[in-house]
């Protein structure tokens, strides 16, 4: 054979080579899953990295179970166990929850309390008074004040309705329990209690942008974007590994205008309108329910209080966004996000700790 040929035939054996071994590497990559349903009014994604993919899908699909069984038990409004307790309060009668809504009001109870009521579910006359209890319309305009007041002035907060003790709800006629800021972060946590228990170790839950992810994406972090409010675009990335949630409230979620006046879904149980100053605020925490409520108590807090919130609450976390798009930081968030805006935006340090 010609050296020519010799040539020809080692650069067929080098081609054969290079795409065995580029097969060979995709064959090598783990698999990961992505399934996506609709619960809890928001569309929620379950992705498992590294797991045998029938069994990612099972595993999977039985988190989308857990959610619409937890959201049929929490709608305030419909036949579940939450809307048997408003419909008793509603009555004037004392209530006792079964063992695990009662678990629930309970860490609700003592949220709220270190809060100073500014995570409250005793809201949920507020919000079905201003139609944000509606998942498929909004309301065209606000009510009127002095239904606002009225139902202010009928209302209890949470932690004066809740007995621990003997497990009850006291009555209180003017009062509804909404766990709309609890139960979400409730029910991502309890995802990934199941996930766990299926084997899996790398995995997102992600209800609308509210997440808790666990282990790796293979040999990096998760990357997780914080989107920009109010307008289009990615803010800010986070990256996470091991065991974190990543939660974000902000004004622009369910809204309407009303004589160019924004009107959100966020009621301050002190005012009984919905939130200002702030327009977004994120939390990396450990648990995705105390997560949930933190970020709504802090929206509910303003500019001028968040960390004393925070503080309260053990969370050391936060990323904030004020109207004129200004963000306010604690140090320790300052160390883990990474801005993407083209212009780099106003930063103001607030030391929490």
């Amino acid at each position: 054979m010609t050296a020519t040929g010799l040539s020809q035939v080692t650069i067929r054996l080098t081609a054969i080579a290079l795409a065995a071994f580029i097969c060979l590497s995709c064959a090598r990559e783990p698999p990961e899953i992505r399934y996506r349903f609709t619960a809890m009014g928001t569309l929620v994604e379950v992705t498992i990295y590294d797991f045998p993919t029938a069994a990612a899908e099972k595993a999977a699909r039985d988190v989308e179970t857990l959610f619409l069984k937890l959201q049929d038990a929490w709608d305030p409004w419909a036949d579940g166990a939450l809307a048997k307790l408003n419909s008793a309060l509603a009555a004037g009668d004392e209530a006792r929850p079964d063992e695990d809504l009662a678990d629930l009001l309970s860490r609700a109870s003592q949220i709220s309390a270190a809060t100073g009521g500014a995570f409250d579910p005793a809201v949920g006359q507020l919000v079905k008074l201003w139609g944000f209890h509606d998942a498929e319309a909004l309301p065209d305009a606000p009510p009127p004040a002095t239904r606002i007041q009225q139902v202010l002035d009928a209302g209890k907060p949470l932690p004066q309705i809740w007995d621990g003790e003997r497990g009850i709800l006291a009555g209180a006629s003017g009062t509804a329990i909404d766990l709309g800021a609890f139960a979400k972060g409730e029910a991502v946590d309890r995802a990934i209690m199941l996930l766990r228990s299926a084997g899996v170790r790398d995995a997102i839950v992600n209800a609308g942008g509210d997440l808790r992810a666990i282990g790796r994406h293979g040999a990096r972090p998760w990357k997780i974007g914080i989107r920009e409010p109010r307008k289009t675009g990615i803010l800010a990335s986070i990256e996470v590994s091991g065991d974190e949630s990543v939660f974000t409230s902000g004004d622009y979620e369910r809204y309407f205008e009303y004589k160019g006046t924004r009107y959100h879904h966020i009621l301050d149980p002190r005012t009984g309108y919905p939130t200002r100053e702030i327009v977004s605020v994120t939390i990396i925490g450990s648990s995705a329910a105390e997560s949930d409520a933190a970020c709504t108590a802090l929206m509910v807090a303003g500019l001028g209080h968040w960390p004393a919130v925070a503080r309260a609450l053990g969370i050391r976390e936060v990323m904030v966004v004020d109207q004129d798009g200004i963000i306010q930081m604690s140090p320790q968030m300052r160390d883990r996000v990474t801005m993407l805006r083209e212009e780099a935006p106003a930063v103001e340090i607030r030391d929490i700790s």
